[in-house]
């Protein structure tokens, strides 16, 4: 077994590496969660915008 042998089981073993990150990064399974933290941002909009709500009438 020489160095060449050894850089293409490398290869072969990032190659399964890469397909497995693709096959859980797009899962079926995963998929809500994925929603979920895409929405995330718009969210804490949403809670923003109540907290100062609250905030003015509490003031008022």
């Amino acid at each position: 077994m020489d160095i060449n042998d050894v850089r293409g089981l490398g290869t072969v073993f990032a190659l399964i590496a890469f397909i497995g990150i693709i096959a859980w990064a797009y899962s079926s399974s995963r998929k809500k969660r994925f929603e979920d933290d895409g929405d995330m941002i718009f969210k804490d909009d949403d809670i923003a915008q109540r907290s100062a709500e609250a905030e003015k009438k509490e003031n008022e």
